[in-house]
């Protein structure tokens, strides 16, 4: 099995020893986003719905780099350390994916790097 690097500029940079994605097969594995900017790395701003949106541009903008769009993604993970705003994530994700939608954990955590509120991975089937 081969396995391929996928890199962007269109979404933030790694912050650690990890690749964007990385592609095996017809499989693309997408790591964890936080809400950065790629533009400034920095968290973005404003109300959770912001950084929900902004972790879901990250998503699309590397599943772009590996010749898919978000929308072939099988299996998304959501890890909010506030429950609550679960249901944001519901409303927004309508915007990002068309039926049949992908499978999708959504789990409460403590706490995520740089102290986001939301982060989400995904796999990709192309």
């Amino acid at each position: 099995m081969s396995k391929k690097p996928i890199q962007t500029s269109a979404a933030p940079a790694a912050i650690g020893t990890y690749s964007q994605a990385v592609a095996a097969n017809n499989t693309v594995y997408i790591s964890g986003q936080i809400p950065l900017d790629p533009a400034t790395g920095e968290l973005t701003g404003g109300d959770i719905s912001d950084q929900i949106r902004q972790v879901f541009d990250n998503l699309t903008a590397i599943a772009t780099a590996a010749g898919g769009q978000l929308n072939d993604a099988v299996k998304i993970t959501v890890y909010l350390t506030d429950l609550s705003h679960f249901a944001a994530v519901n409303e927004i994700m309508e915007s990002y994916f068309s039926e049949p939608y992908p499978a999708r954990a959504a789990v409460g955590v403590a706490a995520l790097p740089r102290g986001a509120a939301v982060e989400a991975d995904a796999i990709l089937a192309l």
